[in-house]
């Protein structure tokens, strides 16, 4: 199938992690003999040899993805949006989207329009609702080509944010044949709030290679000296941006309650919040048993993983959020996970499985889990390899990718015969 991709998060260099899991998606596919296009708006950050128009990623598996960019505004420092910039705190937009907004609006309109009607792909394929699945939208309705939206996260609530986008998402919906989610709650808020069909709807996790992240011991040891860690810690850990949604907070209160000064906490990532959770962690008492790393580049996170005795991602609905990959990269690595029931996080946890779900900020709860699996190393083992197991059958990319076919070629079929019908 050739399938076009749009999105405005990609990796622009070796080690970004934004849009990552959209890149892993697309290699994946055509790892399996597909045809794919990416459009993405144009980025300072990107590669010299992807920061041209028309520029070819190579793929690790061997196969390439063609990467079309596309600028929106006059002078390069203006650029400033996607790549995980356009909001703050992931709860709303920065002021200066709302002036840079048209320009990219009408510029991926443009760039779409111009290579839908060259490459005639058999399927469109957005990712976030706006600005991509509307600027899809329109395009597919203009060359009859099916379309699928896809949900990751803030796009719902950037678009219930007010009626204008209200519109320009349920258009896309509206002219989607599929809508997929990566949990319950993004559904709920497209259908509740955005008036999306429920019928057109699948849960579809985000997902992981599992040949990309194995469990392996190299260089386990050193991180820990390098971050000061006993080597007989129990270490727990936490990745992503620190924003509202991923609820750290909840984590560093949590592990106040535990009474082990054993346990340490590594955060790996930057966001908004990044000092009010310091300064959080100070008041909490907890020193130097949290190890605030920052930001990691993905060719190197694979330790991180390694070392941790359990991932933990206590996500709150503040706003609704969808399964954070970090939790199949940790089961990747034979690492059981501590969740709470928010942000999908039910997709991948199986309680008593291969980890434990907990309600969301209910920091006793959480503060159970993790002393549960600091005080019982072979419990940590068997739900370590029981996710590692979930991750070979069901939630890698080969398997995932399959199921997004699947669609494709139901939706591609379906339209060259209401084609032939006319």
């Amino acid at each position: 199938m050739k399938i076009g991709v749009l999105t405005h998060n990609y990796p622009r260099y070796p080690g970004d992690f934004s849009g990552r899991f959209v890149q892993a998606l697309c290699e994946e596919l055509a790892a399996q003999g597909h045809a794919v296009t990416v459009l993405a708006p144009w980025d300072a950050a990107y590669a010299p040899t992807s920061a041209r128009a028309g520029g070819e990623i190579g793929s690790e598996h061997g196969h390439g993805v063609r990467l079309e960019l596309y600028r929106y505004a006059p002078v390069a420092a203006w650029h400033q949006l996607g790549y995980m910039r356009t909001m703050r705190a992931d709860v709303a937009l920065r002021r200066g989207a709302y002036l840079l907004a048209p320009g990219l609006f009408l510029a991926g309109l443009y760039a779409a329009w111009r290579w839908v009607g060259r490459a005639r792909p058999d399927i469109l394929h957005a990712h976030w609702a706006l600005p991509n699945g509307f600027i899809a939208a329109v395009v597919a309705r203009r060359y009859g080509v099916p379309l699928v939206v896809s949900i990751p996260g803030s796009d719902a609530t950037v678009a219930a944010a007010n009626p204008l986008f209200r519109r320009m998402a349920r258009f896309a919906f509206d002219t989607a044949g599929l809508i997929t989610a990566n949990s319950t709650a993004l559904r709920d808020v497209a259908i509740h709030e955005l008036g999306a069909d429920p019928t057109r709807f699948d849960l579809i996790a985000y997902g992981v290679d599992p040949q990309a992240l194995l469990p392996d011991p190299t260089g386990v040891a050193d991180l820990r000296a390098r971050l000061a860690i006993p080597q007989d810690a129990v270490v727990f850990l936490a990745v992503g941006r620190m924003v509202y949604k991923k609820g750290f907070d909840r984590l560093l209160v949590a592990a106040a309650r535990l009474e082990r000064p054993d346990v340490h906490l590594v955060l790996v990532g930057k966001g908004d919040l990044w000092a009010e959770w310091q300064a959080l962690g100070r008041a909490l008492g907890l020193g130097e048993r949290v190890h605030w790393v920052g930001n990691v580049p993905t060719d190197q996170i694979g330790v991180y993983y390694n070392m941790a005795d359990a991932l933990v991602m206590p996500a709150v609905t503040h706003p609704a959020d969808g399964l954070n990959v970090t939790v199949l990269d940790a089961m990747s690595c034979a690492k059981p996970v501590v969740g709470t029931t928010a942000a999908g996080n039910e997709l991948a946890i199986r309680h008593g499985h291969n980890g434990f779900l907990t309600p969301e900020a209910d920091d006793a709860a959480l503060a159970a889990a993790l002393a549960a699996l600091a005080a019982d190393p072979d419990l940590r083992a068997r739900m370590g390899q029981a996710g590692r197991r979930m991750i070979e059958e069901e939630l890698g990319w080969p398997q995932l990718a399959r199921r997004y076919v699947t669609h494709f070629e139901r939706l591609a079929h379906a339209s060259k015969r209401g084609l032939n019908a006319r």
